[in-house]
């Protein structure tokens, strides 16, 4: 681990050469397009020693789908995007140390060895980026990677494979995923697969299968992180029953404050806590807020006249249709009362109550969700959440474990 003063010390070199190297690469830019890497936080009233305390940190956060929009849309991340959530101005304004990007593989449209093929084309996206933006962005590998990478300046760019599924149930396409650069992945997503339950799908192996097992297995023999977010409660239990490293919910809520079926209990969070691990907080208002979650369900049943026109339009199209409809949803979420940022907070509190301060962390869903608190409706607002655990009276050391290191630790500690 790097020393407080040494991360205090990451921009200060670093920012000068990147800011020359910025205006060299970027003059005649257009304004939409990255001219400056110094954090500008969007909270006027950001104390200066919150400030310092946010840059002293290495913030790291667990879970965006920006990919998606990269390869599909055509997005360029050093462009500040107009809908998105995250890119490199706003990473910057936020003080964004490391970004773990989601390769996520939609099921209801890929199949078979389109699954592998899919992830790969989303790695590639990534790294695309980060050959584009090189005075920005850095592939990261290991924990020892990223405090490099922060200390020279630049944003770590990580993976993390959203779901079992992708895999396409042969275990050897762990080997590639994690030869390509992926450093974690998520037993399931929203549907149940050959490795085990989902939370959002029916039981047919009663947690973890035998396959799923021996995965979990594989990973650890890796040093690969393994994801609970999105998994049944039994394969949750089924997976730390077989682990001997620590594992990550790298986008998951505490059961307790916001009763959606993704969220963890608070056995679980005792149960992270003995493993070692850590819940990373998800950002999306409907899991963090059961009245949201319910004015959601009446906002989405109004909107279904619009969503048939769009499935009837582009029929022949899935990923475009997927586009449409994540922003017919978001603007339908928009019309409604707002979440405060101060719910993430809620949610980081109870977790430390419950399971520890070295078990929770930031899993945002950035361009995941329809949906975000005001307050954290991008990147650029992150340090509102230094700013408010410090009103709420943690230590700065505290703070510097929720915003990443506490990540670092799980992260090294795959290797041991």
């Amino acid at each position: 681990m790097k020393t407080v003063e040494s991360r205090y010390r990451k921009r200060l070199p670093a920012i000068l050469l990147s800011l020359m190297l910025t205006w060299l690469c970027c003059k005649g830019a257009t304004d939409r397009q990255l001219s400056s890497t110094e954090m500008r936080p969007s909270d006027e009233n950001l104390s200066v020693s919150d400030q310092e305390l946010h840059l002293r940190a290495t913030v790291i956060d667990l879970h965006a789908d920006t990919l998606q929009r990269v390869l599909d849309e055509g997005a360029d991340l050093a462009e500040r995007s107009g809908s998105g959530h995250l890119d490199i101005p706003r990473m910057r304004e936020g003080g964004l140390d490391a970004q773990f990007f989601s390769v996520w593989v939609n099921p209801n449209i890929y199949r078979g060895e389109q699954q592998m093929e899919r992830a790969f084309r989303l790695i590639d996206a990534l790294k695309s980026q980060i050959a584009r933006h090189s005075q920005h962005l850095e592939l990261a590998t290991s924990a020892e990677d990223i405090e490099r990478i922060v200390a020279q300046g630049r944003i770590a760019c990580l993976i993390g494979i959203e779901g079992g599924h992708t895999l396409n149930g042969k275990i050897d396409n762990l080997r590639r995923l994690f030869d390509a650069g992926a450093r974690y992945m998520t037993i399931t997503w929203s549907n149940t697969n050959e490795l085990g339950d989902s939370s959002g799908d029916r039981s047919i192996h009663n947690g973890l299968s035998a396959l799923g097992k021996e995965v979990v297995r594989q990973m650890n023999r890796l040093g690969m992180m393994i994801d609970v977010s999105h998994v049944s409660d039994k394969t949750f239990y089924d997976v730390l029953e077989t682990t001997t490293r620590p594992v990550i919910a790298s986008h998951s809520c505490a059961r307790s404050l916001a009763s959606h079926r993704r969220n963890i209990t608070d056995d679980m969070l005792r149960a992270m806590a003995r493993n070692g691990g850590a819940v990373f907080v998800n950002f999306y208002s409907a899991f963090l807020d059961d009245q949201f979650n319910r004015n959601q369900a009446v906002a989405f049943q109004q909107i279904q006249p619009e969503m048939a026109k769009l499935e009837r339009e582009f029929r022949g199209d899935p990923v475009r249709k997927y586009i449409e409809r994540d922003k017919l949803r978001a603007a339908a979420l928009e019309r409604l009362p707002q979440v405060p940022f101060q719910r993430i907070v809620d949610h980081i509190e109870h977790i430390i109550k419950v399971a520890g301060v070295d078990h929770v962390g930031l899993g945002s869903d950035f361009d995941g969700v329809p949906s975000l608190p005001s307050g954290m409706k991008s990147a650029a607002e992150l340090p509102n959440i230094t700013k408010e655990m410090r009103r709420r009276g943690y230590s700065d050391a505290d703070i510097m474990k929720v915003l990443g290191g506490n990540l670092l630790r799980i992260f090294a500690a795959q290797k041991q």
